[in-house]
């Protein structure tokens, strides 16, 4: 059968997605491009916050137009959002859908296309998603149990995958073309908790650093702030493969407002940990993610994240305004915040990270950095890649101009930065090849 698999949400849910088409393939299906040319449609749903919600309801309404004009045989639904409303509810709302699977439950899906689970767990890959860039996720759930936050509800608690399937998996990702494996997971400080310390994250790195071939990047995403640590620091900075990019979410920078969000951590104590990193490293890569509008904040609690934000100087943020998620103990809490309110908070916090990010950026105008080739336009002569410093899908890109004919998408190439935006660099290739 010919199918199509939609990813929708975060990294994690594209390496769910991944895993799903290798089953399929591996039990004798064909993995296709679109919609429009499958027998079978499968969306991967993210439940996380309610415009992602929003996001597969309307994935699957188109879906539906195609089921109806005959296009399409089967549609399916598996993922977070059945996690979180469960299938009798959901098939009452679109009852066009065929079937329905919680994450992970491959078999299930298998079993409506008529075929077998294969034995073994199974990397595939998305004709959608770039070879050269992957996610390894290295655990499922989370236990840290903010209070704004449905995660644990809908994915359970932590369930680290044991580190002979990771280095596998990640090795099988080298071997299949990836230049960088981005490595994910609710919060990668928690890895092996659930082993009884038996396994960590730095035992992981340093298997990960031997296992795979010395030309890869290995990035690091999602890292609850309390247990980066100087250690960590150290470690990161010290890799042969691992980049000295950051991704921290610090969901905000006051002290009452992180005690109400059950991320009780000092402030000062969280900047002190950022300061070290680039003390280590003066051009560490920090990316952070932060909310305003949670419920009890007053101006002055949004001056002290202003503040700590203007500390902390970080590369790259994220922000969002609070979100009342169903289930989750924010949603009860009394002192909301005006949505006028949050709009205009964020927007003023992004206009202070926007001058910090582009104070950050011009600090490398001048110097030489090694990028991963993504697009190539040979016709106008430029490509555009990534260096150490930006993440794919999140942060910006290295803009080369006056390529030659010989740069490939996959390449590393060495760059002489030109010239510096908020989020975007632009450069030109140096004379060697990194």
């Amino acid at each position: 059968m010919r199918v199509f698999c939609l990813s929708l949400g975060c990294a994690k849910n594209q390496v769910d997605s991944e895993c799903l088409a290798g089953a399929l393939t591996a039990a004798g299906h064909v993995v296709v491009e679109c919609a429009e040319d499958a027998d079978c449609a499968i969306v991967n749903t993210c439940g996380f916050i309610r415009p992602a919600v929003e996001e597969s309801i309307s994935a699957l309404l188109d879906l539906e137009e195609l089921k109806k004009g005959k296009k399409l045989k089967k549609i399916g639904v598996v993922g977070c959002l059945v996690n979180r409303y469960g299938e009798d509810l959901l098939s009452k709302e679109v009852p066009t859908v065929d079937f329905w699977a919680k994450s992970e439950e491959w078999g299930k899906v298998l079993a409506s296309l008529g075929t077998p689970l294969p034995d073994a767990r199974r990397r595939g890959i998305l004709p959608s998603v770039p070879k050269f860039s992957r996610y390894l996720k290295i655990s499922e759930g989370c236990d840290n149990r903010c209070t704004y936050c449905a995660i644990p509800s809908i994915r359970g608690s932590l369930r680290s995958l044991p580190m002979s399937v990771i280095v596998d998996e990640a090795c099988g990702l080298a071997e299949n073309g990836a230049k960088e494996i981005c490595v994910v997971g609710q919060d990668l400080t928690s890895y092996g908790m659930d082993f009884g310390g038996k396994e960590n994250l730095l035992t992981l790195l340093d298997e990960l650093e031997r296992s795979l071939p010395k030309d890869i990047w290995l990035r690091l995403l999602y890292l609850h702030p309390e247990r980066v640590n100087r250690h960590l620091l150290e470690r990161v900075a010290a890799g042969r493969q691992i980049v000295p990019y950051l991704d921290v979410p610090v969901q905000h920078g006051d002290e009452t407002i992180l005690t109400a969000m059950n991320r009780a951590m000092d402030p000062k104590r969280l900047l002190s940990v950022f300061a070290e990193a680039r003390e280590i490293n003066p051009e560490f890569a920090l990316r952070t993610t932060c909310m305003v509008g949670f419920p009890g904040e007053k101006k002055k609690h949004f001056d002290n994240l202003v503040s700590f934000i203007r500390e902390a100087k970080f590369d790259r943020m994220g922000a969002f305004t609070f979100f009342a998620e169903e289930g989750t103990k924010a949603a009860e809490m009394e002192n909301k915040v005006s949505e006028r309110t949050k709009l205009r908070r964020l927007d003023t916090l992004m206009t202070v990270q926007e001058e910090i990010s582009l104070q950050r950026q011009e600090i490398f105008v001048g110097k030489r950095l090694k990028v991963l080739v993504e697009k190539v336009n040979n016709g106008e002569g430029y490509a555009e890649g990534r260096s150490f410093r930006e993440a794919p899908d999140v942060d910006g890109v290295i803009e080369i101009s006056e390529i030659s004919d010989d740069i490939r998408e996959g390449d590393f190439v060495t760059v002489k930065i030109t010239g510096a935006m908020p989020h975007d660099l632009t450069g030109e290739i140096a004379d060697d090849i990194a």
